[in-house]
């Protein structure tokens, strides 16, 4: 098995590289011939990344969650997962190489340095936490694609502002769509992340008697739910629209990654297994 799991591991750059390809040849060129297949490239990659996940948790006995290279290819997955589920609800096809080619940057690197730990804490190997990181990486990814979604806004706007029509302009969606495919990702990103914290409360207890409600990645994870929590029920009752809520999306989005960098390297926390 671990031959198919390293042979896999090399290859998925490769994937992506081409699906990317696809998707960016397909926004360079309004009458591409890959535009009604594009799709078809980025579920193969997904089912063999899928395949790959399943196969490394076997070998390995555990979830790829036990270091940060591991988490790279989930979140690769996670963040291609995401579009396309986004892409079939919208069937708006024209912003995949923007949300790709994030995928292929977390695949290479995870590639490129991730390790086999077959010898591991064993809270590790526990399902619930695997299931809880899953949950909420992909809810990281659907913020993730709602910010991106916002500078992608803000890039036509300016365009608009400055009647500066360019291969912005032409080939992407207008503001409208923009925004609604911004608050889209942001309210999948928003689920997943409810669910992750359920799954938290309920497991935390358990796994850690002694654990604080002061952790740095507790508060930093409820701070960054709470924004888009507010930013959803905002739009949802049309307070909030355009740029207002655009602006929301990227500011939760930074609060994520500024969270996330001190909870991980500035700030001990019990969600530091490795």
């Amino acid at each position: 098995m671990k031959e198919y799991v390293d042979i896999i591991n090399i290859l998925l750059p490769v994937f992506y590289f081409i699906t990317f390809g696809v998707y960016a040849y397909d926004f360079m060129t309004e009458k591409s011939k890959l535009s009604d297949v594009k799709r078809l490239f980025l579920f193969l990659n997904l089912l063999i990344h899928a395949g790959y996940l399943v196969l490394r948790s076997l070998y390995l006995g555990h979830f790829p969650i036990t270091n940060v290279f591991e988490i790279f290819t989930v979140l690769a997955f996670s963040t291609a997962f995401s579009y396309f589920v986004l892409e079939l609800l919208t069937d708006v096809r024209g912003t995949g190489p923007f949300i790709i080619i994030i995928s292929l940057f977390f695949q290479i690197i995870s590639t490129l340095y991730i390790k086999d730990n077959p010898e591991v804490k064993e809270v590790l190997r526990n399902n619930l936490l695997g299931t809880h990181v899953f949950t909420a990486l992909l809810g990281y990814s659907g913020i993730t694609i709602s910010a991106i979604y916002g500078c992608l806004y803000l890039m036509l706007y300016k365009e608009i502002k400055q009647n500066t029509f360019g291969l912005i302009f032409n080939r992407l969606p207008n503001l409208e769509i923009l925004e609604q495919l911004s608050f889209y990702s942001a309210v999948i990103g928003f689920v997943l992340l409810s669910f992750a914290i359920a799954i938290g409360i309920i497991w935390l207890p358990k796994a850690f008697p002694s654990f604080s409600y002061g952790d740095p990645k507790l508060i930093g994870t409820s701070i960054v739910w709470l924004l888009y929590g507010i930013g959803i029920t905002s739009k949802i009752l049309g307070k909030w629209r355009g740029k207002k809520i655009i602006t929301l999306s990227i500011v939760g989005f930074l609060v994520a990654i500024f969270s996330t960098m001190v909870s991980n390297f500035l700030a001990k926390s019990f969600h530091s297994f490795y």
